[in-house]
This record gives structure tokens, sequence and C-alpha cells, in this order.
């Protein structure tokens, strides 16, 4: 498959969630490469720092749309904002992401719904509204950030991984869908990036927020690679045009798990992330 060339003149690269995280470290990569940006999040200054980091890197051409995913009218009129800023856009990376903390049990149905908003539905209506003008270019990308969690579900995460495993499956199809067109489609699985996810998660309002604090605290110390790593490897994956992307030593090895012992896997990862997934007091067994 012909690479791509983010540096492309008059076209961007749309990122969503890039006011923080990995979509900020993304965004920086793509700069480097010397490529234009359009930076999608809700977060006005979130935003603004992502530009600042940007041109302290490179002379990039970069676009601030300031919008939340779950508004629909919002994400429709998206692609006419870029096309004002640029000629276009070639490559779509979807990496708005929340998390919630809370079991099933524990969570109420709109809580649920909200998370489900956001990372799914949110992915879902940019994929769409970007579709047309990526099918107008030569060679153009989308991809979408599931999670280690798409690849193997833990207890304690119903909301999360329910997300990330139908990100998953939607990019999967999208991908068989659209082969042999001028858009590839890839899912991403970034295994624990050292961003402030978990820290900034939403808890459940049945959970008492000293657990809560606790295990967001032991999710976070569990995490290992940096943004700045994760964003190159995705960077390098778009440009080739990639199918799939594991991100990090655990996502290799959990990806691995899943694929021998799909029924058990929760017996041999239960001990390790008992106090990341323990809402209730007491973890999950």
């Amino acid at each position: 498959m012909p690479r791509l060339d983010l540096a492309e003149p008059g076209l961007a690269s749309v990122i969503t969630g890039g006011g923080s995280g990995i979509g900020a470290a993304v965004a920086v990569e793509i700069a480097r490469r010397g490529g234009a940006l359009a930076l999608v999040d809700r977060d006005r200054e979130g935003l603004e720092r992502t530009r600042d980091a940007v041109r302290a890197t490179a002379p990039a051409r970069v676009s601030l749309h300031t919008i939340d995913v779950t508004d629909g009218d919002r994400v429709a009129a998206l692609p006419s904002e870029v096309l004002a800023a640029h000629r276009g856009a070639h490559v779509v990376v979807n990496s708005v992401g929340v998390s919630l903390l809370g079991s099933f049990e524990q969570l109420t149905l709109e809580e649920f719904r909200w998370l489900l908003d956001i990372n799914l539905w949110g992915v879902i209506a940019v994929t769409k509204a970007f579709l047309p003008a990526l099918m107008a270019q030569p060679r153009a990308h989308i991809a979408n950030l599931s999670s280690v969690y798409g690849l193997a579900a833990p207890g304690g995460r119903t909301p999360y991984a329910t997300s990330k495993f139908a990100v998953r499956g939607f990019t999967e199809a999208l991908r068989h869908e659209l082969a042999g067109g001028p858009v590839s489609v890839g899912v991403v699985h970034p295994g624990g990036i050292k961003t402030g996810i978990a820290m900034k998660a939403r808890l459940a309002a049945a959970v008492d927020p000293a657990v809560g604090a606790r295990a967001a605290r032991a999710q976070t110390a569990a995490y290992r690679t940096t943004p700045e790593r994760a964003a190159k490897v995705i960077v390098d994956d778009v440009e080739r045009r990639r199918g799939r992307t594991l991100i990090g030593a655990d996502a290799h090895l959990l990806d691995l798990l899943a694929r021998v012992t799909p029924g058990h896997y929760w017996s041999v990862l239960r001990r390790s992330l008992a106090t990341a997934v323990d809402t209730a007091g007491r973890p999950p067994s």
C-alpha cells in the first residue's frame, strides 16, 4: 500500500482529543514531520496549549476547533470548518476518550451512556462526517484509538471495555468495507500510556471518592509508555496506513493472552489489577 505523505501541501490531519494526552502528542509528532493540523477538543485552553507546543516544534499550519463530539450538529459542520482553514483533510485520528470508574452494579445507565456517547459515538460521528472528504483524496487514512481493553476486558471497567471493543469492531468492519479504495482504516490499541486519563476519570455517583482515588492511582502507577513514544508509533503506522497497531509491551502481552486463553485470561490478570479495578472496597474475584 502506498505510504501517506503527511506534509502534502494544503491538506490537514484532523485530531480529536487534540487538547491533551495522546492526541496532543500525535499533533506534535505530525507537525515534526511537516504536516498541517486541525485540532478538535471541547477544551479550548487545552487546544491552545497543544498549538503552542506544536509551534515550539515546527512552523506548522494549525487550526483549532472547539467542539464537543457528542454534539451531532457541530460534528456535522466540522468538515466545512476544516475546509475553510485548509484545502482539505487526508488523515483523521480519533483519539478523544474518557474513563469512568465504577462497577456495572454501581453505575447508572445514564453514566454508562455518557461514556459511550464520547468514546464510541464520538468516533463514529466524526468518521461519518469526514468520510466524503477523505474519499475525495487519492490517499487518506483513519486511525481510531481503541485500547488494550479492546483486546481483553477486565472486571471493574465495563463501560470503558464496552466502548473500546466496539471501536475495534467498528474500525475493523469499516476497513473491510473500504478495502481497495483510497481510504485505509486502522485500529490502535495503546497499553498503559502516561496521561492523566485515569486521574481525570469520572466517578460513578455510587463510588466512595476515597476508594475511587485509590483505584485511579493504582491504574496510573501501572502505566509505562510515554505519550511521545505512543505518538511516534501511531504516526509511523498512519504513514504506513496500517490496519492494526499495538503500543507497549502490555498491549502485546494482553493480545497474546487473550488469543491463547480467551475464556480464562481474567484469572491471570485479576491479581495484578485488583486495586486498580476495585471501586467497592473489595477487589472483584
